[in-house]
């Protein structure tokens, strides 16, 4: 069954002294400031369009991964992902890299990149941002 899932956002004023509130209607779980500065400058307490981008990524690598993991008969103990992606203003998005870090018992570190691999080729985020590039870190923790 497909799904679909909104956010809304609300801006007041230019691009540049403007300022807007990403609210997730979906889940209702949040409200977050997003201006300009945030994007090009340091954060200061509001996100960005690049911010919630990782957020999208790192969480859908991650249940990609562990599907992965999961159908090779290895389930996941626990899969930390974070998401890099790199905004130059002027030309936009160059690029995302993913650090994944996970315990999984009896996987060995093949079966593990092998599985990284595919989550990062196949995640719907990664085919959503197909034409950028997506660099993969992947380590098999003890």
């Amino acid at each position: 069954m497909a799904t679909t899932r909104t956010a809304h956002t609300e801006w007041e004023g230019e691009l540049i002294k403007g300022s807007g509130e990403v609210t997730l209607d979906s889940s209702g779980v949040g409200h977050f400031p997003v201006t300009w500065a945030s994007r090009a400058e340091e954060p200061e307490g509001r996100t960005s369009p690049e911010e919630l981008i990782a957020a999208a990524h790192s969480s859908c690598f991650s249940m990609a991964l562990a599907n992965g993991l999961t159908k090779a008969g290895t389930p996941p103990t626990t899969l930390r992902t974070q998401a890099e992606v790199t905004f130059q203003p002027g030309t936009g998005i160059t690029g995302v890299h993913l650090t994944t870090t996970g315990r999984v018992p009896g996987a060995d570190e093949a079966a593990f990149q092998a599985a990284a691999e595919d989550a990062k080729a196949n995640c719907p985020v990664s085919q959503a941002l197909t034409g950028t590039t997506i660099t993969l870190t992947a380590n098999l923790s003890a």
